[in-house]
């Protein structure tokens, strides 16, 4: 990826410089976070005319009714989460596969799935423009989670659970971390960390946030 601008004010270094300040602004401190978000092209991800807005600090609408998260909540989530380099990582919802891409240059290993396969399919695409060889995509119900692939050190769902899934649960490992929204579609959700202990599961809050919900299913495209 150059640095160089480019005739479209790609993510040149002046832009990137101004995307860690706004996302430090935000909270977000971890090293290995910021310089994953650093390493990721979020213009890569957005297209059509919200394009020229890829580097703002707010969410926008992509296919299939869904948006790509704002980039100092994808920082916040990723900073939770805590990701390891040997980590095998969950990701329900892949979305644009912004957040995926983030992801990959934390953990050794991330699956992630969506019900929505023209978003798998266009999310794979910019993976393999982006060199991004250790994600799996699988188009599926990703509120089940993927047993066959589990269990996973780390769990990351980018749409809004009324409570943390049982199945996603379940397929955490001992010692693991699960980040979810949760709450009511039509209302302000929390986002809350959940680490698997021996004596069961710990909650806390995050923070609010707005997602879209997790729906069951694989949708008719």
């Amino acid at each position: 990826m150059s640095d160089a601008p480019d005739q479209n004010g790609g993510f040149n270094a002046e832009r990137k410089m101004q995307f860690l300040f706004q996302l430090r602004q935000k909270g977000i401190t971890d090293k290995r976070v910021l310089e994953a978000m650093e390493k990721v092209d979020r213009g890569a991800f957005v297209r059509g005319h919200f394009a020229a807005r890829a580097y703002e600090d707010m969410p926008l609408p992509i296919s299939s009714g869904q948006t790509i998260s704002q980039p100092s909540v994808v920082g916040l989530m990723t900073q939770a989460l805590g990701v390891q380099p040997r980590d095998t990582v969950l990701e329900v919802g892949t979305g644009s596969g912004y957040q995926a891409a983030i992801l990959s240059h934390l953990a050794r290993r991330i699956y992630t799935v969506d019900r929505h396969r023209n978003l798998t399919r266009e999310a794979e695409l910019a993976f393999t423009r982006e060199g991004l060889v250790n994600i799996t995509v699988i188009t599926g119900d990703g509120s089940f989670g993927l047993p066959d692939q589990g269990p996973f050190d780390r769990i990351l769902v980018t749409a809004a659970a009324e409570d943390p899934p049982g199945p996603l649960l379940n397929q955490l490992k001992p010692g693991g971390v699960m980040v979810v929204p949760v709450g009511q579609s039509d209302a302000v959700q929390s986002l809350i960390k959940v680490t698997r202990t021996d004596a069961g599961f710990d909650y806390d809050e995050i923070m609010p946030v707005r997602f879209v919900p997790l729906m069951e299913g694989v949708a008719r495209e």
